[in-house]
């Protein structure tokens, strides 16, 4: 709309804003109607659409006065007057503060208000005149736009439907890491699977509930949430909802290929074009070839979204996340030869292991005897299950676990797995990957006979994302696995902050649905190489660099131990501070402590201000060196913490037998035992550090630590804390 342009009817105001909807309206305040302006000086308008005791009102730049035609509420009447300046130092001045980001003003039902923002009086940034007086708010114009403003920022050619072209950036690398090559676009007739994730109405709910659930004695502990009370919980605000579909509708990404799942909370479009993919998001996306493993992905440097919708997406997905979980945390493979251990035989005739210097080797009879789970016999194998997790080609043999077994624990020869495959993920056991044996085998060797899983889930160049395309699968299911091994990651510089806040709540879901999930807490002390990363200015710093999913709050990092008279600190076990996700409620007993020591040795090798703020990794740890593995029907040996995420989580995996066993509720959430009631069923680890970045790294010392978390875990103790 140009200056002189006259005012449109509500008629011919485009049905894609969204906001003008014939039909019932809520709260009984008759049907939602866009108010139009009288004509201007400058010919400008502002929509306003009432629902309850709320005014959504998208502002264009300009002045204009707007009366409500009904009442708001229990009101007779509302009125404001707006001015938006689209002058770079000019303010904003809105006489009743936002109370959310969703892009409406809210009303107090039983008040009228009236604004009156082009002149507040001195001191104040703005005036109510009415029944009550509110001192108001001055707001940055370009923050506020940002937030409030459906209209263009760049003139008013296209009035109410160009507000989808006023894109504000979400995600932006500088260049493209190191480990990718652009191999340049694709066809622009290429399609490509998005997914859209939505936020909720009410952002907290589902953390609340996971607490809550996840808290030994609290009135709500153990009543683990189903999908349905996890959707609702997810769900976002019905007018978002409308809101990204009138966007989709825009840009001509037809309804039949739109799926909604997850209560609202996850759109799911399907063969996308490229061509339409770049203009929705305003992305440029091309192909990238990975150096170390040739693998190809589909991936854009950066991607923006309407300034009406920015507010209410978490993330997008594929766009700016380039990680693969392809190389999991273990240690190349070594040849071994030999048996180094005293078979014996122990209570219930298992095969057991005496414990002398003649031990090196961790193998499933010593790991049993070392954390005392060798006696105990699972008595809710079908109930309890155990899933593993495997991406892009890796996926265990049969053949191998039987013939571990048989070396190994000769009374679980039958061993035995189900696979499920998602997302074209492939099942080839004649070519078998040494990540998804060690996880089988070690898994089955402690928690046998439970029942177990094997996830395997694919990615083609154009189809998602590993992490998403598996937590979608899983959380789609009416039952979860109890205990989740996952011993894969990336560094947590690496991956884009919208999409980590995403996967991680998604596993925060899988948590609060009953499920314990464990993650490795990487291979590289406190980094890996010279750590060097780039700020904000491009120029390059030494910063540590702890692993992502491992830091996220909701899911329990597993770091490595090694010996066992003292049991020490791996060398290689990651640990640190997230500089994504602050320190989480839980942890505050303990962190503070291990940081009081610490001092300002190593506050330059954090991001930003944010120095120990975030969450500490791992939670725990575990052995994780000399694993004897059967790969090929050949006997290796391997080291790293993915030899530490399965041998924890079939100790887990146990103490949930024992719980459902005994009627009660799984284990679920782990970090809150843990940190409260499992702290005398853990063995602290207090010698070893974690170099890395060219530094000694952390020490390990009484109490919590940056490289074995709160210790390794005593089953016989945890059975008998939960048996109290």
């Amino acid at each position: 709309m140009s200056a002189s342009a006259p005012s449109k009817s509500e008629a011919e105001v485009p049905s894609r804003v969204g906001l003008a909807r014939k039909g019932r309206a809520r709260s009984g305040v008759g049907t939602p109607s866009p108010i139009t302006m009288p004509d201007r000086p400058d010919g400008l308008q502002v929509l306003i659409h009432i629902r309850g005791d709320r005014m959504s009102i998208p502002i264009v730049c300009g002045t204009a006065m707007a009366t409500s035609p009904r009442p708001l509420g229990r009101n007779n009447g509302a009125s404001m007057m707006l001015r938006a300046c689209s002058c770079p130092d000019a303010n904003i001045c809105l006489g009743h503060p936002p109370h959310s980001n969703s892009g409406s003003f809210s009303f107090s039902p039983d008040t009228y208000h009236r604004y009156d923002v082009k002149s507040p009086p001195p001191g104040h940034a703005g005036h109510g005149v009415g029944r009550r007086y509110r001192r108001g708010y001055a707001l940055d114009p370009l923050s506020v736009l940002s937030v409030f403003t459906f209209g263009p920022l760049n003139g008013l050619a296209t009035p109410f439907a160009s507000h989808w072209d006023d894109l504000r950036p979400k995600h932006t690398w500088n260049s493209v890491s190191e480990n990718w090559n652009n191999l340049g676009h694709l066809p622009a007739d290429t399609s490509i699977d998005l997914h859209i994730a939505l936020k909720a109405k009410n952002e907290n709910a589902l953390i609340d509930a996971l607490i809550e659930v996840s808290s030994p004695g609290h009135p709500k502990h153990g009543e683990h949430l189903s999908r349905e009370e996890v959707a609702e919980l997810v769900a976002p605000p019905s007018d978002v909802l409308e809101l990204a579909n009138a966007w989709l509708d825009h840009y001509g990404v037809h309804p039949s290929t739109i799926s909604t799942k997850h209560g609202g909370s996850w759109l799911t479009l399907t063969g996308v074009p490229v061509s339409r993919a770049n203009k929705l998001l305003s992305a440029s996306y091309q192909l990238y070839q990975h150096i170390g493993t040739n693998d190809t992905v589909l991936r854009t440097l950066s991607y923006g979204l309407p300034a009406a919708l920015v507010e209410h997406v978490q993330c997008v997905a594929p766009t700016t996340h380039f990680g693969f979980p392809r190389t999991p945390w273990q240690e190349p493979l070594m040849r071994r030869s030999g048996e180094n251990t005293e078979q014996t035989k122990v209570p219930g005739g298992d095969p057991g292991t005496v414990l002398s210097s003649r031990d090196q080797y961790a193998t499933p009879s010593f790991l049993r005897t070392f954390y005392k789970t060798s006696t105990y016999v699972p008595l809710a194998p079908g109930w309890n299950m155990l899933g593993v997790a495997g991406y892009l080609g890796d996926w265990p043999s049969l053949d191998d676990l039987r013939l571990f077994m048989n070396q190994y624990r000769f009374d679980a020869t039958d061993a035995t797995y189900r696979v499920v495959q998602i997302e074209g993920g492939g099942y080839n056991p004649n070519n078998p990957a040494t990540e998804a044996n060690l996880n089988m085998q070690y898994t089955s060797a402690i928690a046998y006979p439970t029942t177990h899983i094997f996830y395997s889930t694919g990615e083609s160049a154009t189809k998602g994302d590993l992490f998403i395309n598996w937590l979608d699968y899983v959380l789609g299911q009416l039952s979860v696995p109890l205990t989740v091994s996952t011993p894969y990651g990336m560094p947590e510089y690496n991956v884009p902050p919208d999409y980590a806040t995403h996967v991680c709540t998604l596993f925060a879901r899988l948590s609060a649905r009953g499920a314990s999930v464990l993650f490795s807490s990487g291979n590289d002390g406190v980094g890996h190489g010279n750590c060097l990363v780039k700020d904000s200015s491009g120029n390059s710093r030494v910063q540590f660099l702890p692993t992502f999913p491992s830091t996220c709050p909701w899911v329990t990092s597993v770091g490595g131990t090694t010996g066992y008279n003292p049991e020490i600190a791996a060398s290689l076990s990651g640990g640190g501070f997230s500089a994504l996700f602050p320190r989480p409620s839980y942890q505050n007993n303990v962190v503070p402590t291990f940081l009081l020591n610490l001092g300002g040795q190593y506050n330059g090798f954090f991001k930003c201000f944010r120095y120990f703020l975030g969450d500490g990794v791992p939670d725990i740890a575990v052995q994780a060196m000399h694993f004897p593995l059967v790969f090929k029907k050949m006997l290796w040996e391997l080291n790293g913490t993915s030899c530490s995420t399965p041998t924890a989580a079939g100790i887990i995996s146990l103490l949930n037998d024992y719980r459902i066993s005994n009627g009660r509720s799984p284990l679920g959430f782990l970090n809150i035992w843990l940190y409260s009631v499992f702290l005398p069923g853990l063995s602290d680890i207090a010698s070893g550090s974690n170099p890395g970045c060219n530094t000694d790294g952390f020490s390990a010392i009484l109490g919590w630590d940056p490289i074995t978390g709160l210790g390794s875990l005593d089953f016989e103790r945890l059975v008998a804390i939960l048996s109290r």
